[in-house]
């Protein structure tokens, strides 16, 4: 059995926000995003950016952030983080290419005293024991995304079944190699389905690496393989759904009549699918909540405090526009320990 966790909110309502240092301080933060051709992360580098500057004029300090752009290379994002370390900033944050590498970097900034808070992609938990109080991760659990997309496709009147044949055939569109995102969404979507029907995978599953293009190329080449016998496409994002719809528009396919797609990012194009019926479901990945999150967790490590290992915020499961709506909500913060511990009592791990 696959068991949904909701977090148990650990914190109370966030207080409004108040000056950490009344004479005002200036801080430079070095900001290393994988790659800025990804519509998430560009939402979610869009509010932080923004949101830095509310918290500056809320407490008086000037938040200098200096952006680089990854471009998916990690030999080129490590020269740029590299250099923020050389530079002496006084805090970085990072959306690491290959979160697998990320042990040097954590090393390399803690020999120069300069805190590190990782986002969007999770770092191996080993990672995270190298320099407690000082590096810290915000995200969300990807395994609660593949659960929310199986439960939408289990959760409709024929179960994804159109055909009748009492079985679910697919497509799965994955992200890039590796990826743990992509790797748990894949494995938690299709598990959790199975919980309330039979599933058969058209052909493998498909590398689309978080691109449209891709993705539009993935479907197509599947709708002319298989036909109506295509049922369900699973899209580890939402970039790679928008394109799989072309391919199904341009196939002659009617989306929630004849084939069903869901994705993960609740990206404003598929929220507008969806409020015309052009879309299955798709689950939100909270770049307002973690953004603000992440600048906030940076602000205490700026001002000398010690942060928990994890900051995690829900994903939330999105069938209507309403159901996107972005609000400030809690996080759940944990050590290590703790962590591990709730990936045994819930998951089994």
């Amino acid at each position: 059995m696959v068991a949904l966790f909701v977090f148990v909110l650990s914190v109370g309502p966030f207080a409004a926000l108040k000056p950490v240092n009344a004479e005002g301080e200036t801080y430079e933060i070095g900001v290393a995003i994988y790659q800025y051709n990804d519509n998430f992360m560009t939402l979610f580098r869009n509010e932080l950016e923004a949101y830095f500057g509310e918290l500056a004029e809320a407490d008086g300090n000037t938040y200098n952030l200096e952006f680089q752009d990854g471009k998916n290379d990690q030999a080129t994002q490590t020269e740029q983080l590299n250099n923020f370390i050389a530079q002496g900033k006084d805090l970085l944050i990072a959306n690491l290419v290959d979160p697998t590498g990320a042990d040097q970097i954590i090393l390399s900034a803690q020999s120069a005293e300069i805190p590190v808070v990782l986002i969007n992609r999770e770092p191996n938990v080993s990672t995270m024991e190298l320099w407690p109080g000082k590096t810290t991760y915000v995200g969300v659990d990807a395994r609660q995304s593949g659960i929310y997309q199986g439960e939408m496709i289990a959760e409709l009147d024929n179960h994804g079944d159109i055909n009748g044949d009492g079985k679910v055939s697919y497509l799965m569109i994955m992200g890039d190699a590796g990826n743990v995102d992509a790797e748990q969404r894949t494995q938690y979507s299709i598990e959790t389905l199975e919980l309330t029907i039979p599933t058969e995978s058209l052909g493998e599953h498909q590398r689309g690496n978080w691109d449209q293009a891709k993705g539009q190329e993935i479907a197509a080449n599947a709708l002319s393989q298989f036909g109506e016998e295509l049922e369900v496409i699973f899209s580890n994002n939402d970039g790679m759904a928008l394109g799989a719809v072309q391919a199904i528009n341009g196939a002659g396919r009617v989306i929630n009549e004849d084939i069903y797609i869901v994705g993960v990012d609740a990206l404003p194009e598929v929220v507008e699918l969806l409020g015309q019926g052009q879309f299955t479901g798709t689950v939100l990945n909270d770049h307002f909540n973690q953004s603000h999150t992440a600048a906030e967790v940076a602000v205490k490590l700026l001002t000398g405090e010690e942060v928990g290992s994890y900051f995690w915020h829900d994903y939330i499961k999105v069938m209507t526009a309403e159901d996107a709506e972005l609000k400030r909500l809690d996080y759940l913060e944990e050590t290590v320990e703790e962590y591990q511990q709730r990936l045994i009592d819930t998951y089994g791990e």
